[in-house]
């Protein structure tokens, strides 16, 4: 009976958002990637969403921070706090737990030997008893049901809050890559830049992120939207209620979509011949919360003369692709330690 529990742990450690795959029960923590530190005292005074919703709203002894940035540890002993809470939060679900379980954590396909060992040693340090990577395009392409062990081309689109992740499978493996770190972030930074230039109001990273969700679109909409919004007049330092409409946000936005599509083009354009007929047939997939920004999918139709298609869960895809790899981590575990080998 002890044995038909999964002692191992898939971990899609995001810049936005965490979320927690146990074998046999699939996602069982789903958390915003934030911690709130004591500045005096040097403790963690919460974690996720009761850290999230501290954001902008902290008084002077209270930091609300994201250890994540880009889709890699900007600080590391917040990171592996942060892995720690997210664990135990996991093992609660099931007291009949191990306590220290392997975990699969996805990252970047883009980043370096450094920093993907400080996910391994910050996943260690929060209590697994071996930490194991995978990246993030195959892990949302094995999420998204896509046929990565087959000889035959999958192409995916990640678009996380940190990182897009443009990548082509086959055969197991990643054939061309291409990893910006633009993405959601990027996003709602974009739309803060754009109401601070055009109206002098400052509004914080939460309404920009609702006002994305709400009327953002990666193409003008056949009717306007319009939402209102409040923030701080930088003129007169009062607080001041705006109205903006879907057609600005789309303004906003479009560097960044941009950036998104050209990085889609790059990839095609090194993709061998025969992948590239097979990812006409079957489409690019989009991936992540970043796909579910409206008429993106038919912006890239357009641009690439593909078919584009959004996967059924796009959130959920990288942590289920990362839980979904645990049946394979022998792979996982002679990739990790050729890796090191390479390293010495």
């Amino acid at each position: 009976m002890f044995g038909s529990f999964s002692k191992d742990l898939g971990i899609d450690l995001g810049t936005a958002n965490t979320l927690v795959f146990v074998k046999g029960k699939g996602i069982v923590v789903r958390e915003p990637s934030v911690v709130a530190l004591r500045t005096d005292t040097k403790t963690i005074e919460a974690v996720g969403e009761q850290a999230k919703k501290m954001i902008g709203r902290t008084p002077g002894n209270i930091r609300a921070v994201r250890p994540m940035k880009d889709g890699v540890i900007a600080d590391f002993e917040t990171t592996a706090t942060m892995i720690k809470y997210f664990i135990r939060q996991a093992q609660k679900q099931r007291s009949l737990f191990p306590r220290h379980p392997n975990v699969m954590v996805c990252v970047p396909s883009g980043i370096t030997a450094v920093e993907k060992r400080a996910v391994e040693d910050a996943t260690k340090q929060a209590g697994a008893r071996e930490a194991y990577t995978i990246e993030e395009p195959f892990a949302a392409a094995i999420g998204a049901d896509l046929p990565v062990w087959e000889p035959t081309g999958s192409m995916v689109v990640d678009i996380g809050g940190g990182t897009t992740e443009v990548a082509v499978i086959s055969l197991g493996g990643i054939v061309t890559a291409r990893s910006i770190r633009v993405a959601g972030d990027e996003m709602d930074e974009a739309v803060t830049q754009y109401i601070k230039r055009q109206y002098n109001l400052m509004i914080g990273e939460r309404t920009a992120e609702q006002l994305k969700m709400d009327i953002g679109s990666a193409l003008p909409l056949d009717l306007a939207e319009t939402i209102e919004i409040r923030g701080r007049d930088l003129v007169t330092g009062l607080p001041k209620t705006l109205a903006i409409t879907s057609d600005e946000i789309t303004d906003a936005l479009s560097d960044t979509v941009n950036a998104i599509v050209d990085a889609v083009k790059v990839t095609l354009e090194k993709c061998p011949p025969e992948l590239s007929a097979d990812i006409m047939d079957r489409g690019i997939v989009l991936t992540g919360g970043g796909a579910l920004l409206r008429n993106l999918d038919k912006l890239l139709q357009r641009e690439t003369g593909m078919p584009v298609i959004v996967a059924d869960n796009p959130l959920d895809c990288v942590a289920i692709g990362t839980g979904r790899s645990l049946d394979n981590i022998h792979l996982f575990k002679t990739r990790s330690s050729s890796a090191s080998r390479s390293r010495r």
